[in-house]
C-alpha cells in the first residue's frame, strides 16, 4: 500500500489562518495551539467590539466605531492576528530564520495604528481602529520586508533544518 504525501502548503496554512486564526495550526495538526488561538479570537474579538467596529468602519461611520471600540482589548488584536499568520506559515516549513521580520513589524505597526486611531487624521480624514490598524500591519510588513533585505544581502540569513513542534515523537518517527 502507498502511503499519501501529506505536505502542508505554508502559503495555504497562512492564508486559513488570516481567514481564521487557529485553523492553519488546526489543519497543520497543531490542534491545541489552533484551539487556544480561536479561544483567544473569540475572546479579543468579542471584548473588543471588532465585528461591530468593522462594520460601522467599512460603512463609514468611523467616529461610531471610535465609540464602540474597546481599546483595552482591541490592541491585543494585531499581534495575536499576526503571530498566529506567522505560526502557521511556519509550522507548514515555511521561511526562514528571518522570516519573522515582516510580521512582528506588521504586528508593532498595527498596535499602533490601533493605538493612535481615536486622533490620527490622514490628510482630512480619520481612519478609525480598523483602517489605521491595516494600514499600520501593511506599512510594517514592509518594513519587517525591507529589514529582512537588508539582513539576507548582507548574508546574515541562516536557514535552519525545518521542523514541526507540534507533531508528537511517534509521528515524527513515523515519517522519518
Amino acid at each position: 500500500m502507498l502511503k499519501k504525501a501529506s505536505m502542508k502548503s505554508p502559503l495555504e496554512m497562512m492564508f486559513w489562518s488570516i481567514a481564521f486564526p487557529g485553523f492553519g495550526q488546526v489543519l497543520n495538526g497543531c490542534i491545541g495551539k489552533g484551539l487556544l488561538f480561536i479561544f483567544l479570537e473569540f475572546l479579543i474579538n468579542s471584548n473588543a467590539n471588532i465585528n461591530e467596529v468593522i462594520v460601522l468602519s467599512f460603512s463609514g461611520h468611523i467616529m461610531e466605531a471610535i465609540k464602540v471600540t474597546n481599546y483595552q482589548w482591541i490592541m491585543y488584536y494585531p499581534c495575536v492576528y499576526t503571530f498566529a499568520i506567522w505560526d502557521a506559515y511556519k509550522d507548514a516549513s515555511g521561511g526562514s530564520t528571518y522570516s519573522f521580520f515582516p510580521a512582528v513589524f506588521s504586528a508593532y505597526f498595527g498596535t499602533l495604528g490601533v493605538v493612535f486611531s481615536r486622533e490620527f487624521v490622514f490628510g482630512w480624514v480619520l481612519l478609525g481602529p480598523i483602517w489605521l490598524g491595516i494600514l499600520g500591519m501593511l506599512i510594517g510588513l514592509f518594513v519587517g520586508y525591507l529589514i529582512r533585505i537588508f539582513l539576507v544581502s548582507r548574508g546574515k540569513l541562516v536557514t535552519p533544518a525545518a521542523s514541526n513542534v507540534c507533531r508528537s515523537d511517534k509521528a515524527k518517527a513515523a515519517t522519518d
